[in-house]
Order: C-alpha cells, then sequence, then structure tokens
C-alpha cells in the first residue's frame, strides 16, 4: 500500500448516520466524479488503466482531497486476518473506494469485484469507472454496500444476508 498521496479528509461527522453523512459522501461523490471527467476529457479514451489512475490523483490532489492508492484489502477467516491479493485502486476520503477500468464494456464481475472490496473492508459507497469509453458517463456505476445491521453492525455471513432485504443497492451515475 503506497501512503497517503495528499492531506487526509476531514474527520468531521465520520462514523455518523443520517443526511449529515449521506450529504457528504453525496458531495464528495460529484467531486470524485467531476475530477474522473476532467481526466477522460484531457486524455481520452484508449490509455491504460494506470495512466488514468495517475492523471486522477493528481486531479484529487488538486481538489485537496485526501486517498489512497493500491490499498490492501486483506479478508477476516474464523479470527485471522489473511492477505487475500485483493487491492483498491483508490481509496479516496477514507470512504469511497474507486475500481478503475480501462475494457471494452463493462460486465457483472467488475460489479462483483468492487462490491467484494466494499464488503472486505466496510465501505458503503464505490464507484466503477471504465476510461474506455467515448463518454465517460457512460462508464460509471455507482455502488453502494448496504451490508449492515441497523444498529451499525456487520452483518456475519452470507446466509444471514439473504434474510434481510435492502442490503445491497447499485445504481448507475447515467442521467
Amino acid at each position: 500500500m503506497r501512503e497517503l498521496e495528499s492531506k487526509p479528509a476531514s474527520a468531521e461527522g465520520a462514523g455518523g448516520t443520517g443526511p449529515t453523512r449521506k450529504a457528504r459522501l453525496d458531495r464528495l461523490t460529484e467531486l470524485i466524479i467531476g475530477a474522473a471527467i476532467e481526466v477522460h476529457r484531457v486524455m481520452g479514451p484508449g490509455l491504460l488503466e494506470s495512466v488514468y489512475e495517475e492523471c486522477l490523483c493528481y486531479e484529487l490532489g488538486q481538489l485537496g482531497l485526501g486517498f489512497q492508492r493500491q490499498v490492501d484489502s486483506p479478508i477476516v477467516y474464523k479470527g485471522a486476518r489473511l492477505n487475500s491479493g485483493y487491492r483498491m485502486d483508490l481509496v479516496v476520503g477514507e470512504e469511497i473506494i474507486l475500481e478503475l477500468k480501462t475494457v471494452e464494456v463493462l460486465l457483472p464481475v467488475h460489479s462483483a469485484q468492487l462490491l467484494t472490496y466494499l464488503k472486505l473492508s466496510g465501505k458503503e459507497v464505490g464507484l466503477l469507472m471504465n476510461f474506455n469509453e467515448p463518454v465517460l458517463k457512460k462508464g460509471l456505476k455507482r455502488l453502494v454496500n448496504y451490508f449492515r445491521e441497523p444498529s451499525g453492525k456487520l452483518i456475519s455471513s452470507a446466509s444471514s444476508a439473504l434474510s434481510r432485504t435492502r442490503r445491497l443497492g447499485v445504481s448507475a451515475v447515467n442521467k
């Protein structure tokens, strides 16, 4: 995992729920998408994922947003913390996971990958971005992890998640 590339985001309201947290996440999502659109506008489609990551990090830094690159995502198995080999491309403000792609078309496996990162990290919001689209907006997906009990406690197993409603939400950014 690389060190924090920019100053960390404010911890004000961190861990809270309700409209303040939602509004903060929505605003942060807007800033991230704006930065990604700027990168795509300048660079266009057809480059390597690493190029878009580098440029996006530059834009996030210009906005003063804290982020981490290539963040290890270990798993907890029977109480043991194990290295899973998963790496999240970017985590912005310690709250939003970005998964960058440069593929012909986003597939369900790409969404599943981001959902796995959300579940393993306990984060609520992720953005899947395919920079290989003529218009970036068509390659954006916002995924939301509702994998928590109302008390804020994480659900411990997939079977218990199936017995509850509204645990996972996926929304495309297309407007």
